[in-house]
């Protein structure tokens, strides 16, 4: 890198801390920056900062929105007694894709390791028990990776919630080990459709 000019140096030190992106694609993407047209440049630099100053966390649900609450959470027509518990706010997007779930939404924010010092305090489960009361839900579906932090984060919730309500988890069709981001909408919806109370899975 020393031969670079150190603007062009610290871009491709910026890009670097991008998912997937090392050192070489990091340099690929800086010329790619740099020989195209300035427009196309300047408008995904403007995306980026739009997108950081405007979107926020729902306050119900933290799924990514531009108002305190998202479009979801507004909508009148979904189930407000049924709760679908996700990882990320991209799963949202997955799940809605089939079109098989008219409930509401929970963003959990991460899965429970502790190897990795990852406990229930560090992910939104206080803010789930909490909702599961104040909104009297009748059913909460876990729609969780099967990983083993997957696994433990669906058995801990199941013991903290399944005194209280019923407890569901995603069904047939997905493979051990998966991601649900990388699982297609099909498979997905036959998912949904197929879920199981927790306590007949164990």
């Amino acid at each position: 890198m020393a031969d670079y000019p150190e603007a062009l140096e610290e871009l491709v030190e910026s890009l670097q801390q991008l998912p997937t992106i090392g050192p070489k694609s990091a340099v690929r993407l800086a010329f790619w920056l740099l020989e195209s047209p300035e427009g196309k440049a300047i408008r995904l630099a403007e995306a980026i900062r739009g997108a950081r100053l405007h979107i926020r966390t729902c306050s119900r649900c933290f799924n990514y929105c531009q108002a305190e609450v998202c479009a979801i959470c507004s909508d009148k027509r979904r189930n407000p007694k049924t709760l679908c518990v996700v990882v990320q706010p991209k799963d949202i997007v997955t799940l809605e894709k089939t079109r098989e779930y008219r409930g509401g939404y929970h963003v959990l924010g991460g899965l429970l390791s502790p190897l990795d010092g990852i406990g229930p305090e560090k992910v939104r489960i206080r803010e789930l028990v909490e909702r599961v009361d104040r909104e009297l839900i009748e059913e909460v579906i876990l729609a969780l990776d099967t990983t083993v932090g997957g696994e433990a984060t669906s058995l801990y919730l199941f013991r903290q919630l399944g005194p209280k309500v019923t407890v569901t988890r995603l069904a047939q069709g997905l493979p051990a080990g998966g991601n649900l981001d990388y699982t297609d909408e099909v498979t997905l919806g036959r998912a949904l459709r197929g879920r199981r109370r927790l306590d007949d899975m164990n």
